[in-house]
């Protein structure tokens, strides 16, 4: 992956027997990692690291040591490709339209959600925030660009005409409720069918024996494919093709009437000329100790870590870090003006990543997952990154991911579990030779087989073995181990 003539990865390696403190149990010491410097990295040899765990704080790239450390942190991806919006996810992508297009704010208390934001990171990173007079227009992202398709008015916000109501009553009239003795078969006729008017009882949710609600929408679709349907009857009277047309007709009424709006249909909406408000991005590559690549088949924007910054009016609300590996995107973090709060623009901006992971793809196939950092059981505050799927959490002792769902019940056990229930099941990349573990010595790289033997001093194999063991096979023979 590397480019020709990029650096190689540099690291130093730390250990980690001290613990440190908590930042989401407060124990003061019970918080313990593996360490290393990255003075540089390929975006590689990054991706490979943090598919074992590993995660970077601006140059300093840590590793939880799972089965000790107070509070586990699971490394979670999201199948962006496949991601839905769930309910909550859809409020806060309507109230940020609903903000920008027609300037409403919402009463309700936003509920944001936390996020893995990091003061030294930002430090780190050496960011500048640039003056609204230090942005180019030709920088700017327009949140509507490039995207012609105007999603519908959500049936919510608009009243029901007097004969849709008409409709669902008489919907409401015909559904029938099996009785709790009933043993037919779903879908067969029985002659203990009752007809039932009765609400279900208060407490209980929605009725699962009756058929799914219907929106006003869906049947305002269908009212229009059976008129359809009807003038095709006028000039397809007689013609073989009639069936197989009104059939096809159905399907695809069908299909376009129940598919859920993608997140795409939320972001990128085309806006009103007279909109009182106007969201702008801009990308742009930040020090880190990944080596910004672009190869011919990769994104446009190429490899690496990048600010993304938010402008509303002309004014700088949030900043997010990524870093655009070769199969994910990795949310690093993300720090807002609180004043904007309300737009619970911690739930916002993953969404956005995940949209911008999906693009990606397009021309990068293999970049595919949405990577949110760690997921943390043991801290209830931190689990709402489970709420992103199709999600899956990598085990700590086989590097496989396991879908999340999986997952759940075991961490209800334990707060440290090995998910991969093949119990043969190993590291497939564990060391197995160590002498071909590549170090830099003196300005001179070399297998560690050599270098133990030029070294003088006592040995340095039980770190030079751990060391090797945490990063895998692949990662010690492809990286530079920096030994004093």
């Amino acid at each position: 992956m590397a480019a020709a003539g990029s650096s190689p990865t540099i690291v130093e390696y730390f250990g980690g027997e001290d613990g440190y403190r908590c930042g989401y149990c407060k124990n003061e010491s019970g918080n313990l990692s593996h360490g290393m410097w990255a003075h540089s990295m390929t975006v590689q040899d990054y991706q490979d690291l943090i598919d074992r765990g590993w995660r970077r704080s601006g140059k300093y790239v840590y590793k939880p040591i799972m089965n000790q450390t107070c509070c586990p942190q699971y490394t979670i991806r999201c199948q962006a490709l496949r991601f839905q919006t769930s309910k909550s996810h859809k409020k806060v992508l309507k109230k940020m339209l609903k903000f920008i297009s027609k300037g409403d704010v919402s009463k309700a208390v936003s509920e944001e959600e936390p996020m893995d934001s990091h003061v030294e990171d930002a430090v780190s990173c050496g960011f500048v925030h640039r003056s609204e007079s230090h942005v180019s227009e030709a920088e700017l992202t327009p949140l509507n660009e490039d995207h012609t398709d105007r999603v519908e008015k959500e049936d919510e916000d608009k009243g029901e005409t007097k004969e849709e109501v008409n409709v669902k009553k008489a919907e409401l009239a015909s559904l029938q409720i099996r009785g709790d003795k009933d043993a037919a078969v779903p879908g067969e006729p029985s002659s203990s069918t009752k007809i039932v008017h009765a609400p279900p009882k208060p407490g209980k949710g929605a009725d699962l024996s009756k058929p799914p609600c219907r929106k006003a929408k869906d049947i305002r679709k269908e009212r229009k494919l059976q008129k359809l349907l009807r003038n095709q009857r006028c000039t397809l009277e007689g013609s073989p093709l009639q069936a197989e047309h009104q059939a096809l007709l159905l399907q695809n009424s069908k299909s376009t009437a129940n598919q859920p709006k993608s997140i795409e249909d939320f972001i990128f909406v085309p806006l009103p000329d007279d909109a009182p408000h106007k969201l702008e991005f801009t990308r742009f590559l930040c020090d880190s100790p990944l080596e910004a690549e672009n190869p011919p088949n990769g994104p446009d924007c190429g490899y690496g870590s990048f600010h993304q910054q938010y402008w509303l009016d002309g004014k700088i609300i949030a900043v997010g870090v990524i870093d655009i590996l070769p199969y994910c995107v990795s949310s690093v973090y993300l720090y807002y003006d609180p004043d904007y709060s309300f737009l619970s623009l911690g739930v916002y901006s993953a969404l956005r990543e995940i949209a911008f992971t999906r693009q990606l793809h397009e021309k990068a196939p293999d970049l595919c997952f949405y990577y949110m950092g760690f997921y943390i059981h043991s801290c209830p505050k931190m689990r709402y990154k489970g709420q992103y799927r199709p999600s899956d959490l990598l085990c700590p002792e086989t590097y496989v991911w396991t879908p999340i769902e999986q997952c759940l019940p075991l961490l209800e056990l334990s707060k440290y579990s090995r998910f991969n229930q093949d119990a043969k099941a190993v590291d497939e990349d564990g060391i197995k030779e160590l002498g071909r573990v590549r170090v830099l010595h003196k300005r001179t790289i070399m297998p560690y087989s050599v270098y133990k033997k030029r070294r003088k001093g006592p040995s340095d194999e039980a770190s030079v073995q751990q060391y090797a063991s945490l990063v895998g096979q692949t990662c010690s023979e492809r990286m530079l181990l920096f030994r004093s």
